[in-house]
């Protein structure tokens, strides 16, 4: 199974974000390539699960 990498970046003043990094396999060539994606904290979970 592929990792999962997230990355917390705080703002003081401001929303928390996470930068969601997948690793997704080509249904073609079956190539891994990675999928980032900047999400707020709260939604981390759903990024992970699509």
């Amino acid at each position: 199974m592929a990792k999962k990498v997230v990355a917390t970046l705080k703002k003081e003043g401001g929303k928390a974000f996470a930068k969601v990094i997948k690793a997704v396999k080509s249904p073609k060539t079956g190539a891994w390539t990675f999928k980032e994606e900047m999400v707020p904290i709260d939604g981390v979970q759903g990024a992970l699960k699509n």
